[in-house]
């Protein structure tokens, strides 16, 4: 989605204009989520961008974009540029940190096994 949103209008209320880009901006994030990811991918991640026009936007985090109409807002600008794209990603694999420690934990109680039959058997 690449839009500039108008910020006042003469037939609603600005709260009303606000809440309007905000539910657009979550509808669109809804329907992106629901289609389906290509092979390969666990998720959608977004590029989002906003700004006052396409040239002065700036990158951000999904999670920021709707604090950041709520700002232009409170500045009382004339209007808003908002680029959300959306692509298919990849979760990073947890670091070796949990592998480490599962093997140190074995190595270690491996150490202090009871001896069996076998072990008794084959020292005699």
């Amino acid at each position: 989605m690449r839009k500039t949103f108008p910020l006042s209008d003469p037939r609603h209320k600005p709260a009303r204009v606000v809440e309007s880009i905000k539910n657009n901006i979550r509808k669109y994030v809804k329907r992106e989520r629901r289609k389906d990811l290509p092979k390969g991918a666990d998720y959608w991640d977004f590029d989002c961008r906003v700004g006052k026009t396409k040239e002065s936007a700036t990158s951000i985090h999904l999670a920021e974009v709707i604090s950041h109409v709520d700002k232009a807002a409170n500045e009382a600008w004339t209007e808003l540029y908002v680029e959300i794209l959306a692509k298919p990603a990849r979760r990073n694999p947890r670091g070796d940190k949990a592998s480490s420690a599962e093997t140190e934990t074995e190595s270690t109680t491996n150490e202090h096994k009871r001896p069996t039959e076998e072990t008794i058997a084959g020292t005699s």
